[in-house]
């Protein structure tokens, strides 16, 4: 019995030790699944964060990558619109001439019209058949019509107010305004950015008309002094009162002569009229007509005449049309004709009639005002608007004005011996 007692206590507290370490087993077990779990589940954070740092990277690289494409297509956007030509339809310009009867003006209109149809470009041309009032009217007709570039032969130019207004017009419509031949004042100009004017430089005219007839009258003055008192008896017509052309041709085409004169050891020019205040005749009209001279010089003849011992011994005209005007008149009491006697006419523009009447030995000279060369440049500066460039790009090699966006297109003599 005591045996069988101590057999079943054995047995007991070996179930009880065999329990005690299965109890500690699972303790372990316990502690290491708890220990990986753990583990695992940092180690899926830890991916998780990983994983999420990379995508706010990536969407970084990708917005930098967005800001790149949209600065490139701006900046493509910017270059497009500086070297590529807007379509030909974008561009509606009006053309405004002081006056279609003018014959150097019909020249630089016939040669803008070429160049504007080459180019492609919308426009129309206006005649304010001489006033100003028409040509004002057209110009904000023309805008409101949709004219979004004007081009300008302005008609009145003995006061700034006419050309003043113009440019205000352009500049309400924020749209440019080339003016051209007629000269503005640079007030007109510096007055508003988008504001430029194509002419000639004024005196330069005069200038060389006046070299032209110090030389001619130095080599040929006894044949040209009809009445033999050592001076040379001349008529001055003039285009238009307070014209900046008008006013530097009448008075350098005298003073200049007097000096080659002078240096010469001869008499200055002597007025036809001693008596006149003015020493011209002007087209009250302000046309620079041949009408206007072939009145005058027909009434001239009238009185002065080499039977009177006073005749007229020189013509000189601020412009082709008023020498030719004279020429016709000339011509009518028998002078300048072949083998007839002999009056020099020296006018301005070298008009194609001109050069003919050069050629043929009835006038002497003029002064090529260059009608391809005015065109070309208010081309030029149209082109830019086109291109969306600014007005005045690309005219360093120019002749322009220090101070105010004026292009000077230069002069030449033209005679006999021009080509």
């Amino acid at each position: 019995m005591k045996k069988l007692l101590a057999f079943m206590l054995v047995l007991v507290m070996s179930f009880g030790l065999v329990a005690c370490g299965t109890g500690e087993e699972k303790k372990k077990e316990e502690a290491t699944k708890a220990a990986t779990e753990a583990a695992k589940e940092e180690k899926t954070e830890a991916a998780k964060e990983e994983k999420e740092e990379k995508t706010e990277a990536a969407k970084e690289e990708d917005k930098k990558e967005e800001d790149k494409k949209a600065d490139d297509k701006e900046a493509k956007k910017e270059e497009d619109k500086k070297e590529e030509a807007a379509p030909a339809g974008e561009l509606n310009i009006g053309v405004f001439y002081y006056d279609f009867a003018d014959a150097y003006i019909a020249t630089v209109r016939s040669e803008m019209d070429k160049m504007l149809d080459k180019m492609g470009v919308e426009y129309k041309n206006y005649d304010a058949a001489g006033s100003q009032p028409t040509q004002t009217d057209s110009i904000k007709s023309a805008i409101v019509a949709g004219a979004n570039l004007l081009i300008v032969n302005v008609v009145e130019t003995s006061s700034e107010d006419a050309a003043k207004e113009i440019a205000a017009a352009a500049k309400d419509a924020e749209i440019p305004v080339i003016f051209f031949n007629r000269e503005v004042t640079n007030d007109v100009v510096n007055g508003y950015e988008k504001a430029a004017f194509v002419g000639t430089d004024a005196p330069e005219a005069g200038h060389l008309q006046g070299e032209m007839i110090g030389d001619y009258l130095v080599a040929n003055f006894k044949d040209i002094d009809l009445n033999g008192d050592g001076k040379i008896s001349y008529v001055m017509f003039k285009g238009q009162e307070g014209n900046a052309e008008a006013e530097a041709r009448t008075q350098f085409a005298v003073e200049d002569a007097d000096k080659i004169l002078k240096e010469n050891k001869l008499e200055a020019l002597a007025y036809y009229d001693e008596n006149a205040d003015s020493k011209f005749l002007v087209d009250k009209d302000g046309k620079w007509s041949a009408a206007a001279a072939n009145d005058y010089m027909s009434t001239i003849l009238g009185s002065y005449s080499e039977e009177q011992n006073n005749m007229v011994e020189l013509v000189i005209a601020n412009n082709d049309e008023m020498a030719l005007g004279a020429l016709s008149a000339l011509q009518n009491a028998g002078y300048n004709k072949e083998d007839g006697k002999y009056i020099p006419i020296f006018g301005v523009d070298a008009t194609e009639t001109a050069q003919g009447k050069i050629k043929a030995g009835e006038m002497v000279g003029s002064v090529k005002q260059d009608n391809v060369g005015m065109a070309a440049t208010i081309t030029q500066l149209v082109q830019n608007i086109k291109d969306g460039k600014e007005l005045m790009a690309g005219t360093e090699e120019l002749n322009v004005d220090k101070d105010v966006d004026k292009i000077r297109v230069p002069y030449q003599k033209w005679t006999a011996e021009s080509k």
